[in-house]
């Protein structure tokens, strides 16, 4: 397998980590308008991950259409509810439309929410040997990854991984894992409000639900130190603050670099935002300052 990573970094041409930029945002596929794409674009941010397993490639057509540099990512195109070969085919013609702007990310999503859940590696190994079949180049495709299998296997078949719901201690172990070639972008939640009460009030509902109750996440949290009883109740406070980085955009700057300062590449923000805050806004002033 080690052989079939140098065979990867050797195909890279002209899209590589490099290619993807340190800075991008991840969002729920139906989150992001056309409109607001371009801004993200334009307020220098390189890369768009469009989460929640849409079932085509249709969500990142269009934003692609609306903007004109910036990368677009699935994270992820979920193994269970798409066909390789019809997702292979849409990725040469999306490629043909936007060449080098397209990153396909892979996963296979969680056993509590599919009837025909697996083996998840031996799965995800026979997807990729379609993508394979079907000329999607290895450097072009990134894997949902947490444990260490399916980290060794983003850096054999794959560009790199695309980690979610972790902190800067699993980039670092992570890194480890993928050899120092390997793409690592993981994502970052974060609420914009420098009250922590208020902060964990807004951050503590969407990890609880669902990730606080899917195995292949709390098995992830315990192999970090964390407990059942951290993982219990919503979550203890000391593991929201870890997964949700929360305070004024300086404070999640410093978050954000802890990540890359532990071996990620480039990392995606998950925005989390209370009633009447603009997701835009925030960008704004998160990109005003991470350098």
């Amino acid at each position: 397998m080690t052989g079939d990573r140098g065979v990867v970094a050797r195909a890279m041409g002209d899209f590589t980590q490099t290619s993807l930029g340190r800075k991008g945002v991840w969002a729920g596929y139906p989150a992001i308008s056309p409109e607001q794409a371009a801004q993200i674009e334009n307020l220098g941010y390189t890369a768009i991950w469009l989460g929640g397993s849409p079932k085509d490639l249709s969500p990142v057509r269009r934003l692609l259409d609306a903007t004109s540099t910036i990368t677009l990512a699935t994270g992820i195109t979920n193994i269970w509810n798409t066909d390789p070969a019809a997702i292979a085919a849409e990725y040469l013609q999306v490629e043909a439309d936007h060449p080098n702007r397209f990153l396909l990310g892979v996963g296979a999503g969680h056993p509590e929410a599919t009837a025909e859940y697996r083996k998840p590696y031996d799965a995800v190994v026979d997807y990729l040997n379609v993508l394979d079949d079907g000329g999607v180049p290895a450097h072009r495709r990134v894997l949902a990854a947490l444990g260490p299998r399916m980290l060794r296997l983003s850096a054999d078949r794959a560009l790199g991984a695309h980690p979610y719901l972790t902190v800067p201690q699993h980039t670092a172990e992570a890194r480890e894992i993928l050899g120092p070639d390997a793409l690592l972008a993981p994502e970052q939640k974060v609420v914009l409000n420098t009250d922590p009460a208020q902060a964990r009030a807004i951050g503590r509902p969407p990890v609880d639900t669902p990730y606080l109750h899917l195995r292949n996440y709390t098995n992830n949290l315990k192999r970090l130190g964390y407990t059942d009883a951290d993982i219990a109740d919503g979550g203890s406070d000391a593991l929201i603050d870890a997964l949700v980085a929360h305070g004024s955009a300086a404070d999640i700057v410093r978050r954000l670099d802890e990540h890359l300062d532990a071996g990620a590449d480039h990392v995606g923000v998950q925005v989390l935002s209370s009633d009447g805050q603009d997701l835009i806004g925030v960008l704004e002033q998160i990109a005003a300052e991470w350098e």
